[in-house]
């Protein structure tokens, strides 16, 4: 019986010993981020977490945590923020001690000299003052014997006279915190180390602010605080936030801001300093490439952006801006539209869309961006972000496809390898592709633009005080040459939508063969004309460098005109504007690169290139 009765005494022991757990206990469960326990690993519980920083994702590290809660997740942005602070006040605090040391042996050196001067003979004293005098100019060491002092040679070597910087002939004027005066060998190595130790620190202690001021003015430049109707603009500012937890996104912040920086103020040491950082970074992004899963993290399509911005900034190459772009629309392929749905990935597809569908629209190849997945998945979780432009954006991703099929078709042509009936079957998709999608359009435009609650685009006429380069067009009833009103918008957004609107149009046009019905010469000549006459009010209040969100529809308006006429005179004003008030080597290029026409770019007129 005893037996019998110990295994229910050990079973009820044994579920004694596992006390219920309290509801503390089941909060402190909850501590890690939500990737972390999706993921099954361990969280460190700051924010964002190692797990989350090592997987590429810092934006996605999230906490079930209450308000109220008083175990908050420790944030790593702040901690790293008062270090840097802490580091600044011990810098400074160094420096200033240092000062007083450099300060207390330049009174030092100063009183050797005097009393050298004050013993020595006066034809020595002459003798030394006409050498100071004489080496004012230089930046090195100059030695100057004053002779024994005092009847010994030995007991004082020559007077140094060593010079921060160099001083015009003409100023008679020294300054004792720029000039070092010392007997020689009474410094000693120990000495010569602290000063260089101390140009170490002093190089630290400035430099690091100095970083951040480059990178925020980059950031306001190419990612500015706007209103909700301009469209959103904070993508890279985001990515700005967060560059710390990725070595890639610091390495890159720092050559493209400071490069931008050096450019914007004229600086050509400052904007060099940035190019040699540039190709380390560009090293370590073929390696984040090559990598499958650092290929799919946002520091990555981060980099790429900056990258693309630098180019439009430096155009190193002909086609490095290009590259970039393309390069770019390669990886949010490989990326996939499930991994744009939230965070900076979502803010950076959504903002740089029209970049990506002026690609695909330039490589004239069909896109995965006209698959359904890319059109409705990426706004899965916010679908009110949706608006005119990305409404425009879903029929403008057809276009590649039409084009491929436009080259194919005349590739044909000039093979005569198909068959008349094979190329008559061709022409009659392309024909119903662009009929389909041009009817498309117009529904948009009289939905989006000419039923708009706000109301359409008005037209202005242009003072005569107008300081913008004045548009000139032809009024092909008169034949004669006009100054037609300009187009004003409500607010950015719109003006962005439509200058590609026009653009995208323009291009379908260029692919319409149908013998009947389809967009003649006098349409696309407006539709040309409707870019040029929105882009004084566009670029008279867009801020920052969003004004390169009109390169495209600029290039595409650009090859809308013939050579030598006005409309192109005024285009050419309007990129070389652009170039000198925002620092933008593409807009001053004519941005041949990103032309969407088959073959290669024209190049610039004879007439502009006398001009310029």
């Amino acid at each position: 019986m005893a037996t019998h009765d110990s295994q229910p005494i050990l079973v009820s022991d044994h579920l004694r010993s596992k006390p219920a757990l309290t509801s503390g206990q089941l909060t402190r469960q909850l501590r890690s981020c939500k990737a972390c326990r999706f993921r099954k690993v361990k969280c460190d519980r700051v924010k964002p977490c190692h797990a989350c920083c090592a997987h590429g994702h810092p934006s996605k590290c999230h906490y079930d945590t209450s308000p109220e809660d008083f175990l908050q997740p420790i944030s790593q942005a702040d901690e790293i923020r008062n270090l840097r602070e802490e580091i600044r006040e011990l810098t400074a605090s160094l420096h200033n001690c240092e000062q007083r040391i450099k300060s207390s042996r330049r009174r030092a050196q100063l009183q050797g000299l005097v009393n050298a001067v004050r013993l020595a003979p006066p034809n020595a004293v002459n003798r030394l003052v006409a050498q100071i005098r004489k080496h004012r100019g230089e930046t090195n060491e100059v030695a100057i014997p004053v002779g024994p002092l005092n009847g010994s040679e030995a007991e004082h070597g020559p007077v140094v006279l060593r010079r921060s910087h160099s001083y015009d002939s003409d100023d008679d004027s020294l300054d004792s915190e720029d000039e070092v005066f010392s007997l020689s060998g009474s410094r000693s190595s120990s000495e010569e180390s602290e000063d260089s130790s101390y140009g170490s620190i002093s190089h630290i202690g400035s430099w690091k602010p100095m970083l951040d001021v480059f990178i925020e003015r980059f950031v306001d430049a190419f990612s500015p605080v706007v209103q909700s109707k301009t469209g959103q603009a904070g993508a890279l500012r985001r990515a700005a936030e967060i560059r710390m937890f990725s070595p890639i996104l610091v390495d890159a912040f720092e050559s493209v801001s400071i490069a931008y920086f050096g450019r914007s103020i004229q600086d050509k040491n400052l904007e060099a300093a940035g190019f040699r950082l540039y190709p380390r970074v560009l090293r370590s992004l073929q390696q984040a490439l090559q990598d499958p899963q650092r290929s799919k993290a946002e520091s990555t399509l981060v980099t790429v952006t900056l990258l693309m911005a630098f180019e439009s900034v430096e155009r190193t190459t002909q086609v490095s801006l290009i590259a970039h772009v393309h390069g770019a629309l390669r990886l949010i392929e490989h990326r996939g539209p499930e991994n744009h749905i939230h965070g900076v990935e979502h803010l950076l597809y959504t903002e740089l869309r029209p970049y990506w569908v002026a690609a695909a629209i330039v490589s004239r190849t069909p896109s995965a961006l006209a698959s359904p997945d890319w059109i409705n998945l990426p706004w899965s979780a916010n679908p009110d972000r949706r608006d005119i432009l990305h409404y425009l954006l879903d029929l403008a991703v057809e276009i590649p496809g039409l084009l491929w099929q436009f080259d194919d078709i005349e590739a044909a042509l000039k093979s005569g390898m198909y068959s008349p009936h094979e190329i008559s079957v061709k022409q009659a998709s392309l024909w119903s592709g662009v009929a389909d999608l041009t009817d498309r359009f117009r529904q948009w435009k009289v939905q989006w633009v000419d039923n708009n609650p706000d109301g359409p685009p008005q037209e202005v006429e242009v003072s005569a005080d107008d300081p913008f380069p004045r548009f000139h067009c032809r009024d092909f009833r008169t034949g004669g040459i006009i100054t037609p009103p300009i187009f004003v918008y409500r607010d950015l957004r719109l003006a962005q939508t439509m200058c590609l609107y026009y653009s995208t149009r323009l291009i379908l046009s260029s692919a319409d063969t149908r013998p009947t019905d389809r967009v003649g010469p006098l349409e696309q000549y407006s539709l040309g004309c409707g870019i040029c006459r929105s882009l004084e009010w566009y670029i008279v209040n867009a801020p920052g460098n969003m004004i390169n969100r009109l390169a495209f529809p600029v290039r595409v308006a650009w090859e809308a005109f013939p050579d030598g006429g006005p409309e192109r005179q005024f285009m050419y004003e309007v990129l070389k504007l652009v170039e000198r008030r925002h620092a933008l080597g593409l807009w001053g290029s004519n941005m041949s690169e990103i032309s969407p026409r088959a073959g290669p770019p024209r190049s610039q007129s004879p007439e502009l290139a006398t001009g310029a």
